[in-house]
């Protein structure tokens, strides 16, 4: 399975919360980085590591798909 076939599979639900979540931290994160007021530096440092965070998160859930096919079958029989 390539990355473009994961990517259009269905998702199971509990990563499509964390896929949320991690939207909104990388959100979060940006508008707080690129605001046009100056912050002192252990908030800026935290809004790039949420940024950072969210955006993994959410490319990770985004790869993760619901495998409906139970492949018991799949293993080698020897004939033993």
């Amino acid at each position: 399975m390539n990355i473009v076939e994961r990517y259009k599979k269905p998702t199971p639900k509990f990563f499509k919360t964390l896929r949320n979540i991690g939207i909104a931290l990388a959100t979060a994160g940006g508008a707080i980085i690129a605001a046009p007021i100056s912050m002192p530096a252990i908030v800026v440092t935290i809004a790039t590591y949420m940024t950072v965070a969210g955006t993994v998160a959410t490319a990770v859930s985004q790869a993760v798909v619901t495998d409906n096919d139970n492949n018991e079958t799949d293993e080698v029989d020897d004939g033993l």
